[in-house]
């Protein structure tokens, strides 16, 4: 079955990397994410809400996609195909896939699906999220071609036999986003932490029942009866809220009563906490009003936060735009066509749709003006 084409002949070695050759023919790359570190950004997710909520803005601001096929004749088949291939046990539609694939290649630094073939029909079942700590990428014959292995459980490395099925991207450099944010949250979720042991203690208030003889013989022989007799009608009083009924306590002598750590007051945590925040928003790129935070900001700053969160959703559908092409390319392959794929990308905002209709208001004014002036001319 002819799903794919085939590869074409091998290119040649540039000069720069002829001498990176490793033992077995191929060429050094950077591996794949390792298990223990997936699993630290994937409990660094659910530590720290705030990059969860980051994180899935992003890819839910990245937008959807139309994939444009050169042959007209094809493109309601191929908008079917797109918008009804299964994506593993749970997804549906070539946006669904992009999503996990983005999902993957932000938190972890890149990301690995699979195109599943149906052999029997000779068309594509569906595609797959791969989990890239369980893939391994060397080079090919090429440093232009990737080959991929599985790690099996045994630790042992599985080549995979067909990689043109293989969907793979990755960050600049293969860098998680979440890269050097591990330390930061440690100090905030520390900080959180002794917030609520103090909260535990002071919050949750405790008394100090204090009984002071007056030197009477009376009271220094029966001090210890008495405290213990206070104990009691004082631990009753405070229990008889839990049976909705509220008792007096009522003494006799020097009783004093004070809550425990009244004197004391809270660490105000608003600067540390608001520092490491805006190191973590720094990091994830997101503006800070788009996650609650209301911090001050003027209109024209807000402008530019949206701008700069415009140019980084722009770079990451650079990275998603080959791996759709891909999708809608083997597809077209296999039901024999030789024509190709482009996408085409939702404009990401409201706001960009205001933008683009004003500027082609007055580009449309300041055309009918010089129309006026070479007509008046002539």
């Amino acid at each position: 079955m002819k799903l794919f084409h085939k590869r074409g002949p091998q290119k040649p070695v540039p000069e720069l990397v002829s001498t990176q050759r490793s033992g077995c023919g191929g060429f050094t790359l950077p591996l794949a994410i390792q298990p223990c570190e997936k699993e630290l950004y994937d409990r660094l997710r659910c530590a720290v809400p705030i990059i969860d909520a980051a994180i899935m803005k992003i890819i839910r601001l990245t937008g959807g996609f139309h994939v444009k096929c050169s042959d007209e004749a094809l493109q309601q088949e191929l908008d079917s195909f797109l918008e009804n291939v299964p994506v593993g046990i749970t997804g549906r539609s070539a946006g669904s896939f992009a999503d996990s694939f983005l999902d993957s290649l932000i938190t972890y630094g890149s990301a690995v699906g699979e195109i599943v073939p149906d052999c029997s029909q000779q068309r594509i079942a569906g595609l797959w999220n791969g989990d890239i700590s369980r893939v391994s990428i060397a080079s090919g014959a090429d440093p232009f071609s990737r080959s991929y292995s599985i790690r099996l459980p045994d630790g042992r490395l599985r080549k995979i036999t067909h990689p043109e099925r293989i969907l793979y991207s990755s960050l600049t450099g293969g860098h998680s986003l979440l890269r050097g944010l591990p330390s930061l949250s440690g100090i905030l979720m520390r900080i959180y932490e002794c917030i609520g042991q103090n909260y535990d203690r002071a919050g949750n208030i405790r008394y100090a029942v204090t009984y002071k003889p007056q030197g009477e013989a009376g009271d220094m022989m029966y001090s210890r009866e008495r405290a213990q007799q206070i104990a009691r009608e004082w631990a009753d009083g405070m229990n008889s809220a839990k049976y909705g009924q509220v008792k007096d306590f009522v003494a006799v002598g020097d009783v004093d009563i004070k809550v425990i750590g009244a004197d004391n007051q809270l660490f105000d945590t608003n600067v540390p906490v608001r520092q490491i925040l805006e190191q973590l928003i720094a990091k994830l790129s997101i503006p800070p009003f788009l996650l609650g935070l209301s911090w001050s900001s003027t209109e024209r700053m807000s402008s530019q936060q949206a701008d700069i969160l415009t140019s980084e959703l722009e770079y990451y559908r650079r990275l998603l735009t080959p791996v759709i092409c891909d999708v809608g390319n083997a597809f077209l392959a296999s039901i024999g066509s030789e024509a190709s794929c482009t996408v085409e990308w939702e404009n990401i905002n409201l706001q960009d749709e205001t933008a683009l209709a004003e500027a082609r208001l007055k580009n449309a004014q300041a055309r009918e003006i010089e129309m006026r002036l070479e007509n008046n001319l002539s």
